[in-house]
């Protein structure tokens, strides 16, 4: 640039004054274009700070990486947790889904005192509610823990007969079930949009089911399961925001009584489906590495609650389901992978199909939200049903 500046300057032409005049003008344009570069660079590397609600400026390279961390722990968490329940309710030794799902619930319990007394300790770093059972504030969740022990119960089982790979054909229907709910118990209108995105839904879970019939693996147990488990999710999400006053509005407290309530509960079902009894029979009832991967399926199943609001705190609701729906598409193809399966196109195309439609849904849905007129006490109530209901989606 400063060698053809140059040229121009001793060219003693009628037009050299011209000539100097675009020389200049051209350094100037991209003198002004390395500093604008420059900027940018400074700004991404040093930070445009913008302030915390807690009073403190961060970088957008420090928000970047926390939210890269925030979504890379919760698909680490969820993958892992979905798995590590698949190997646990595969064993064909021990068949006994009701006690995995009991013990599961028992670590919860165990880990929420755990929390509670850190918190005690360490106020500055762990944040945890206090939690003392109280036997009234039990009797008022009793409703939604009965709702939960089929939401849980039914989605191993599922999981138990289709396994990994077919997981998310055979739990997809949800938001079908929500919708279908929200009418029927609430009384809640659904757009014609909304009700599209529910038939691409339908049309993919129907496509998968054929498809995989067609490879001779699949399970109609597991799809009944699925389909089940799906329709308690929804109920769990209804039943949430009706008990939700009894716990002050708090999301761990609320899976502290929920989780006591289930571990009762479920003792008379060990006895009366047997899973007791062949437990008594079990190998493997002293081996060190069966308990602890016990245990990690209850550490894995109360963390997922926690990396869910992460979630939702430092990127949206929004977001979070567009991170569950890629997170689905990941999973199932691991379980391929690991399985070393052979899928056609078609079966592919139904997985396709449900995440496109959930994603078009939620999408369809905030867009809604967005259109509506704020109430205060409804928002308050309907954010903390909305985060439960993807805490519960993502949980199972």
């Amino acid at each position: 640039m400063s060698e053809s500046f140059s040229q121009h300057l001793e060219e003693p032409t009628e037009d050299g004054y011209t000539r100097v005049i675009k020389g200049w003008t051209w350094s100037a344009t991209i003198l002004r274009i390395q500093l604008k570069r420059s900027s940018i660079l400074k700004m991404a590397l040093a930070g445009s700070e913008t302030t915390t609600p807690d009073g403190q400026g961060e970088t957008f390279i420090f928000r970047s990486a926390r939210i890269a961390a925030v979504v890379a722990l919760y698909w680490f968490v969820s993958i892992t947790m979905v798995f590590l329940n698949n190997y646990l309710l595969d064993n064909r030794e021990l068949d006994a889904p009701l006690f995995v799902t009991f013990y599961q619930c028992a670590v919860t319990v165990g880990l929420c005192r755990v929390m509670q007394l850190l918190s005690g300790f360490c106020p500055g770093i762990i944040d945890f509610p206090s939690v003392s059972f109280d036997l009234k504030t039990s009797r008022e969740v009793l409703p939604l823990s009965v709702v939960f022990i089929c939401m849980i119960t039914f989605n191993n089982l599922c999981l138990k007969h289709v396994g990994v790979a077919f997981y998310t054909v055979g739990r997809s229907l949800t938001t079908v079930f929500n919708v279908v709910f929200s009418f029927i118990i609430l009384k809640q209108t659904t757009s014609l949009q909304a009700l599209m995105c529910c038939g691409i839904i339908i049309g993919g879970f129907w496509l998968g089911v054929d498809q995989e019939g067609l490879t001779g693996s699949l399970s109609w147990s597991g799809v009944f399961f699925g389909v089940l488990a799906s329709a308690f999710v929804s109920l769990n999400a209804i039943f949430t925001k009706k008990v939700m006053p009894a716990v002050d509005g708090n999301i761990w407290r609320l899976s502290y009584y929920n989780n006591i309530n289930a571990s009762i509960l479920f003792l008379p079902l060990l006895l009366i489906f047997g899973d007791l009894g062949r437990l008594v029979h079990f190998s493997l009832l002293s081996d060190l590495w069966f308990w602890t991967m016990m245990t990690l399926g209850g550490v894995f199943g109360f963390g997922i609650g926690y990396v869910t609001g992460l979630q939702i705190k430092y990127t949206s609701p929004l977001t979070h389901n567009v991170s569950g729906t890629a997170k689905a598409c990941v999973q199932t193809i691991i379980a391929v992978v690991l399985n070393s399966s052979s899928k056609t196109l078609l079966w592919w195309t139904s997985n396709m199909l449900i995440l496109s439609g959930s994603s078009a849904y939620t999408w369809v849905r905030g867009q809604e939200m967005k259109k509506t007129p704020p109430k205060q006490p409804e928002d308050s109530a309907t954010e903390k049903l909305l985060d439960e209901e993807k805490k519960s989606n993502a949980a199972v």
